[in-house]
């Protein structure tokens, strides 16, 4: 049986270490210079998921006969929100790079809607984490595109 005074401390030792985690995947996605320039926000973060939305800019157009935001763009959103994944997984250390993301795009986001990614890492082995993300527009039951990917775990 537990000492209720031992457990109260270690409950607010695990928040005090998830919202560390937290801090420090909102700065570094703030760090990152590409996720500046496509205007990247961090929603919400919390126990290994996360959720970016990119608002629709022009300039991040891939064909200008169709207003559609280039797949590059979408490509890094994914990535960068599968990482803020891995980096609050309760599990989760400290920093995290790409090792393998397959992304598949279902369908052009409509021009003019801000595109949302959501990502969840759903295991992490000693040296991996394994993550699945889905961004859409307006039409959340259409996805834009997907992503499943595989991520270092430093420092375990």
């Amino acid at each position: 049986m537990s000492c209720p005074v031992h457990k109260g401390a270690k409950q607010r030792q695990d928040r005090r270490h998830m919202t560390d985690k937290v801090k420090l995947a909102r700065q570094f996605i703030q760090a990152i210079p590409h996720a500046k320039a496509l205007g990247l926000e961090l929603t919400y973060i919390g126990q290994g998921e996360a959720e970016i939305s990119m608002p629709y800019n022009a300039e991040l157009v891939g064909d200008p006969r169709t207003g559609v935001i280039h797949g590059g763009a979408v490509s890094a959103m994914l990535d960068t929100c599968c990482g803020a994944a891995v980096m609050s997984h309760p599990s989760a250390p400290g920093g995290t790079a790409t090792i393998d993301l397959r992304i598949d795009y279902m369908r052009a986001a409509t021009p003019g809607q801000t595109i949302t990614t959501r990502a969840t890492c759903h295991h992490i082995t000693r040296n991996v984490a394994f993550v699945r993300a889905v961004a859409t527009d307006d039409d959340t039951d259409r996805p834009v595109a997907t992503a499943a990917g595989a991520f270092t775990v430093e420092g375990r």
